[in-house]
């Protein structure tokens, strides 16, 4: 007899099915994307928003306000309910879920991790709205990490959730260009959108038709872990290209920055990346070039500084830094030493 063949892993599980009824919905979430799709629920006017789950307030800017996270803004100008709860994992958050008779629970960038009790407590489980087309940049920080490893593209995934970290069945995708400017701000706008009307589509087409759930091939996983402040800073050993991208990835937060050659710190708003020059055989962080913008080398090509932030001063054109706190700067001169322990947000 010929050897059997190997089957191979099913890549499809049952057809998932919502009630064609208005849903009682539990929204998790806390930033602006978060904010959007939440609105998009709520202005469609097709399912009930029991609940709004979300972090605690958290102080803000330089003057350390407490502010309340806009999804909770969003929801107390619509008279729902708010949770915030600091501890996930003591059973009130499920057992609230539960008593409150949640058909689903629709998670957007919350910012912390669900236990299983909590996936589990709503009658047709929990939803996730994630930033990036999976199994691709599972993780905090997805939207981040496509720019900053150059992905030309990017999208929402729309996945049943699971105890792992964002390893759940999915369910729609919709995809997007990343353009040579975007940022991780400007992505996340058009990203906002795009998650806001594949979850009503998703649901709409769960009580009509059915969705049919896919497995995630884990040969193709990649993480976006959590970024720190301590990233934001600029190697210079890196290629141009490769820093242009973080200054885009991590605008607006943490930010980028290098030091001048006195120590003091220079924040990074924007910059291009440059082909080397013939000759350019330098240290990465030297200084090639002091006109319309503050030109360094990196271990591969040039990159042009084309606005900056000085200690102390307002955000600035590379040419009016140059012309101001930075006339003192000459060619040679190296950037990128040894920085303060904090800068300034």
């Amino acid at each position: 007899m010929p050897p059997k063949k190997k089957q191979s892993r099913a890549t499809t599980l049952e057809l998932l099915r919502l009630p064609d009824r208005p849903l009682r919905i539990a929204f998790f979430g806390t930033p602006e994307i978060a904010e959007t799709v939440l609105a998009g629920l709520i202005e469609a006017k097709r399912d009930e928003i029991v609940l709004v789950v979300c972090q605690p307030d958290r102080p803000r800017g330089r003057g350390k306000r407490i502010e309340s996270p806009p999804t909770k803004r969003r929801a107390e100008a619509h008279q729902i309910p708010v949770l915030q709860p600091t501890k996930m994992r003591d059973g009130a958050v499920a057992k609230e879920l539960r008593d409150r008779e949640i058909d689903l629970a629709v998670v957007t960038a919350f910012g912390r991790i669900l236990p299983q009790d909590l996936l589990d407590a709503p009658r047709y489980g929990a939803w996730n709205v994630h930033a990036s087309l999976l199994p691709r940049h599972r993780g905090a920080s997805p939207i981040n990490f496509a720019i900053l490893e150059g992905d030309t593209e990017t999208g929402i995934t729309l996945m049943q959730m699971t105890a792992g970290l964002d390893e759940g069945p999915m369910l729609e995708k919709a995809k997007l260009v990343i353009s040579e400017n975007d940022t991780t701000s400007s992505l996340t706008t058009r990203l906002a959108e795009l998650g806001r009307g594949l979850l009503l589509e998703g649901i709409e087409k769960a009580k009509k038709h059915g969705l049919e759930p896919e497995i995630q091939d884990e040969s193709l996983a990649t993480f976006a872990p959590l970024i720190e402040k301590e990233d934001g800073r600029l190697d210079f050993r890196e290629s141009a290209e490769a820093l242009a991208r973080r200054i885009r990835a991590f605008h607006p937060w943490p930010g980028t920055y290098t030091t001048l050659p006195d120590g003091q710190p220079l924040k990074v708003l924007a910059a291009k990346a440059l082909a080397a020059r013939p000759g350019n055989a330098v240290a990465p962080g030297t200084i090639l070039g002091l006109a319309k913008s503050l030109e360094l080398a990196t271990s591969d090509g040039v990159l042009a500084l084309l606005e900056v932030q000085p200690p102390g001063r307002k955000p600035q054109k590379a040419f009016e830094f140059l012309g101001g706190a930075g006339r003192d700067l000459q060619l040679g001169d190296h950037l990128g030493g040894d920085l303060p322990t904090a800068i300034e947000s």
